[in-house]
Order: C-alpha cells, then sequence, then structure tokens
C-alpha cells in the first residue's frame, strides 16, 4: 500500500497500489461526485493508479470537497453536477452518494451517456436495481459497483486467480466472515437510517454475494435463509449491526457470510475479514487484512491441496488489475473486469436476502 492507508478506519479504508498503468495522462478522464461514503478514496485511487485523469469533482458539501482536494490537488472544483454530464471529454462518473441516492444518480449519468462506477451498495430496493437494469440495456452504458473486499484486496483476488488456474478442483462451498468496526461516533446520521442505507445485508452483505458467485462461477442462486438484527445497540433502533444468509448457487455451490459491527476496539485492523473456500481438490483460507495477533496490515491466502500446503503473503503484491480492466472496458466496451449481469445479480441476491430477513 504505497499510500498512508488507515487500517482502523474501515469507512475510510483506501487502498493503493502500483498498478499497471492501461492508459496515459490525458487519454482517459473520470469525474468524482457525491463524496457521502469514504470509500470514494479507494475508488479515485484505483482509477489513478491505473493511468486515469480525474478532472471534476462535485459535491454540494464544501468541507468534504475542500478534504477531497487536499488529497488531489489538481482536481478541478465544480459547483453543478450537470458540468460532469456536459463534459463531453468525461468517460466516466466514480461516486459514493447516500445509498438510496445512488441509483437516481447512476441513471442520470447514463442517460447522459457516460458510464457510471457506484460505491456499493448500488441500490437499497429491488425497484431501483429493475429501473437501472432497463436504462443500462436501452443507453448500452455500464453501472459498475466498487465491490471492494474483493476488488481492492491482494489476498480475494488472488484468490480468484489460483481458483481459475485449478489450484484447488471446482469449488463446492464458499464461507464469507465479515466483521466491520461500528465506530459509532464517526458516522453520518443516514448511516443509522435503513430507509437511506437498505439494512446489513444489502450492504456490507453485497460484497460477500458478489464474492460467492465470483469464487463459485456461478449466475444465480437460490436463498436458503436470511437474518438481520440490532443485537446491542438500542439507542439506534434503524441500525442492524448483525446479520447472515446462506445460498446455494445454480451449479449446487454452497455459500454462507456472516455480517457484523462487532469488531473490538483492541484489534489492529477495521475488521478480521476471512474467507474458507473448499474445492474438489484443495481448500484455501484468505486472512484478507490481517494476521491477527501477527501482522497487520496482512493479506494472506493459506493453500492445502494434493500437493502442499502453503501460506502465502500477498499484501501489495496484486497491483489490483479490477481498476486497469474498468477503463479498458469503458474504452473498447467489453466486460473483462466485470459483466453488468454479475454486478447486477449480485446486489439482486443481496437485495432478496434483505427482504427475507426482514419479513421474518
Amino acid at each position: 500500500m504505497k499510500k498512508n492507508v488507515d487500517v482502523k478506519d474501515g469507512a475510510n479504508y483506501a487502498p493503493s497500489a502500483d498498478s499497471v498503468k492501461v492508459v496515459k495522462e490525458g487519454e482517459f478522464y473520470f469525474a468524482v461526485a457525491h463524496l457521502d461514503h469514504g470509500h470514494i478514496y479507494g475508488q479515485t485511487n484505483g482509477l489513478i493508479d491505473a493511468g486515469a485523469s480525474l478532472k471534476y469533482v462535485y459535491d454540494p458539501d464544501p468541507a468534504r470537497v475542500a478534504e477531497f482536494v487536499q488529497r488531489y490537488p489538481g482536481v478541478e472544483v465544480v459547483s453543478d453536477f450537470q458540468t460532469l454530464l456536459d463534459d463531453p471529454s468525461i468517460q466516466l462518473v466514480a461516486a459514493a452518494a447516500i445509498p438510496n441516492r445512488r441509483a437516481d444518480i447512476g441513471i442520470e449519468v447514463m442517460r447522459a451517456g457516460k458510464d457510471y462506477f457506484t460505491d456499493k451498495s448500488p441500490f437499497t430496493s429491488l425497484q431501483q436495481l429493475e429501473q437501472a437494469r432497463r436504462v443500462a440495456a436501452e443507453t448500452g452504458r455500464k453501472y459498475m459497483v466498487y465491490y471492494s473486499e474483493r476488488l481492492h484486496n491482494d489476498a480475494a483476488w488472488r484468490a480468484g486467480e489460483m481458483i481459475s488456474e485449478g489450484a484447488i478442483g471446482r469449488v463446492l462451498q464458499v464461507l464469507n466472515l465479515a466483521p466491520h468496526r461500528l465506530a459509532k461516533h464517526s458516522r453520518p446520521e443516514w448511516f443509522f437510517d435503513k430507509q437511506q442505507y437498505g439494512g446489513i445485508l444489502t450492504d456490507i452483505g453485497s460484497h460477500q454475494v458478489e464474492q460467492f458467485l465470483t469464487y463459485a462461477n456461478c449466475r444465480d442462486a437460490t436463498l436458503n435463509f436470511a437474518r438481520a438484527s440490532n443485537l446491542n445497540n438500542p439507542d439506534r433502533p434503524g441500525l442492524q449491526d448483525f446479520g447472515e444468509m446462506s445460498l446455494t448457487g445454480d451449479n449446487g455451490c454452497s455459500f454462507y457470510t456472516r455480517v457484523d459491527w462487532f469488531t473490538p476496539e483492541g484489534l489492529s485492523s477495521w475488521g478480521d475479514g476471512r474467507t474458507f473456500i473448499v474445492g474438489t481438490e484443495g481448500s484455501l483460507e484468505l486472512r484478507k487484512y490481517m494476521d491477527v495477533a501477527r501482522q497487520t496490515p496482512s493479506s494472506k491466502l493459506i493453500l492445502v491441496n494434493s500437493k502442499e500446503e502453503q501460506e502465502i503473503e500477498c499484501l501489495d503484491q496484486s497491483g489490483f488489475p479490477f481498476f486497469g480492466q474498468l477503463i479498458l472496458d469503458v474504452i473498447h466496451r467489453t466486460e473483462n473486469a466485470m459483466t453488468q449481469a454479475h454486478a447486477f445479480k449480485a446486489a439482486e441476491l443481496s437485495l432478496r436476502a434483505q427482504l427475507l430477513a426482514d419479513s421474518s
């Protein structure tokens, strides 16, 4: 991580890497807007690291804009979102708005003839998802999602490569554990309003479903079970601090995830995220952000198969290829970084899980 990253602050966790630059300075311009969530810094870092040129920033809050400009001093501040949409040189708009506003912004961007790159979760309702699907199909524009727990994590990315290379055979089960630090005092009010953030399975859970679909090579899945609760924050009744769900993929692969806001203050990272993947010929364990009580930051893979058992430190090794792939997809109208169907399906399944949990 070549830039200073606060590994204890998940909301503003923004990795950066010495990535392969797929374009030269001035060949690919993007703009940034709606800085409500700190993940916008990870989105911006990833695109710049891959060679993209940041042209504009827009947000109605001057304080957020000032902080952004301090990090990216060459960016031009604009006072009207329409400026981004009217500039023909802007090919992609990256945004991290309040979750229930992300769909409307993305639809506006796509209708203006530009591609959209939003923080997760991309939607808070199935109605938003269906509208975005229609507009993406009508316009031919991209509605891409920053599922950072795979796209911006070295071990998670390398795991996908190893599975594709056949390191553990056919994947039978994916288990994701995703604890996060609540840091209640630092959160904005919308974070505690379920109408605005959508629920814990819609939010954190969308990361986990996306990883499952990727590692298991699934296009769809059946929902078996879902639960979402407020177990320990009665002062914030709109917060869901614990969630879990189970899916079965269209190829028979099993999936379970637990997501929560219970990272203890004594942990040296914002969350000890783990993934366990069982295949027909071996298994992988991902210690994605730390190796608890031994090393922080860290991004480890533990491989066991018919040949060996191996611990692999992946930190700063992947170069986060997704961002370069995304830039080239925008330029060439390809789908190598992530298909549109995959991005929408991860959102759909997490939204359906949330609905089931809320109805039980």
